[in-house]
């Protein structure tokens, strides 16, 4: 009897795989997408594209889950779950373009779904610098300018893609600072980054279009809006008339003041999902460019701690609407640790964002910059 020996391959570079076992390395580059596998959630379609769906799925061997009723169209949608490797899904995506009932559209997302679902090379580093008296995490410690100041080349020489920098606290509970306090505090930062010719990537963290206005003409390069244009409706002008200037979109169910209330979702990713999709057409609509827009899923605004960890493991679904995703866990509640240190907090901090950063997500938002910089760079 021959003793077989099997193993499942749990890898993103299958094609240095079948270069391993021998496979014609003419060929590895192209033959990779029969071994790469996706499942793609197509929303509402009638009957009639389900079907037409389901039985081009089946056409090329892979399949389609559909309502059980959609065979007898007694409803009038159904949202379908699409399985197959990226090979299938180019096959099934030039089938479709010739199909009716709008079908042709739908094969020409399918089409470039596949072909943009890359990752970027190494995940950016988003130092925070809050110049708050009430930030959850060092509430005060940075209020001062010149300890904010001396913090910022810390960020900097500690090896930050990008710094954040926030005066207004979004910590549960919370209520608003005006654009006035929040500005008497971001303008003596702003004016010193320009007069000393830093040139690390600004970001702003606010809410407000006045903020953000002033803020951008004083060289601010991003303006993170956790609120996803929701507490300032001109915030997405202003954005649009500032067409050089990215804009962080994030979801957050409710406000600070009362999204940690009870919150609840029906299906918390396609919820997220639909959400960060409207938004992202809302700003394309306005002119904003795509290549702009970064999106957040708002990891403890507006969610429990099982919400949160269960973004932690389907964060990859976001990356269908096409923009970079920013996750932010840092020193947040998630940890489950209210009476460490902040020291302690980073370390577990650390070990949740080691695995962001080995699944490539683009970009994560750290108080401590240093200890992911010194993983990141052991990482290679």
């Amino acid at each position: 009897m021959h003793d077989f020996l099997l193993k499942e391959l749990v890898t993103e570079d299958i094609e240095q795989e079948l270069k391993n076992i021998g496979f014609d390395k003419t060929y590895t580059h192209f033959a990779k997408s029969k071994f790469e596998y996706k499942n793609f959630k197509i929303f509402n379609l009638s009957p009639a594209q389900a079907n037409i769906l389901k039985q081009t799925a089946i056409s090329v061997g892979a399949d389609c889950g559909t309502h059980r009723e959609v065979i007898t169209g007694k409803i009038e949608n159904s949202s379908c779950i699409l399985g197959g490797s990226y090979s299938q899904f180019i096959k099934i995506s030039k089938k479709l373009q010739a199909q009716p009932f709008g079908l042709k559209i739908l094969g020409q997302m399918l089409e470039q779904q596949v072909l943009d679902l890359k990752s970027p090379a190494k995940t950016k580093i988003m130092g925070v610098l809050n110049v708050t008296m009430n930030s959850f995490s060092d509430g005060g410690e940075f209020y001062d300018f010149e300890k904010s100041i001396k913090h910022l080349h810390e960020l900097i020489e500690d090896g930050a893609d990008v710094v954040d920098i926030g005066a207004e606290s979004t910590k549960p509970y919370s209520t608003p600072v005006s654009a006035k306090s929040q500005l008497e505090k971001l303008i003596p930062i702003l004016e010193y980054i320009k007069s000393e010719n830093i040139t690390i990537p600004i970001s702003i963290d606010t809410r407000s279009s006045i903020v953000a206005q002033k803020c951008i003409e004083l060289g601010a390069d991003i303006i993170n809006d956790v609120s996803g244009f929701d507490y300032d409706e001109k915030m997405v002008d202003v954005l649009s008339n500032n067409p050089d200037v990215k804009i962080v979109i994030q979801h957050s169910q409710g406000n600070p003041e009362n999204m940690q209330k009870s919150p609840h979702y029906c299906n918390l990713m396609d919820e997220i999902f639909i959400n960060l999709k409207n938004k992202v057409d809302l700003a394309l609509s306005k002119g904003i460019k795509k290549e702009n827009i970064i999106i957040d899923p708002g990891i403890g605004f507006g969610k429990t701690k099982e919400h949160n960890f269960e973004i932690l493991s389907r964060w990859k679904e976001l990356k269908t609407i096409g923009c970079p995703i920013l996750i932010g866990l840092s020193r947040k509640s998630l940890l489950g640790m209210p009476d460490a240190t902040n020291e302690e907090k980073d370390i577990y901090t650390l070990a949740l964002d080691s695995i962001l950063m080995q699944e490539k997500v683009d970009y994560i938002r750290v108080h401590n910059v240093k200890i992911h910089k010194t993983f990141q760079n052991i990482m290679g």
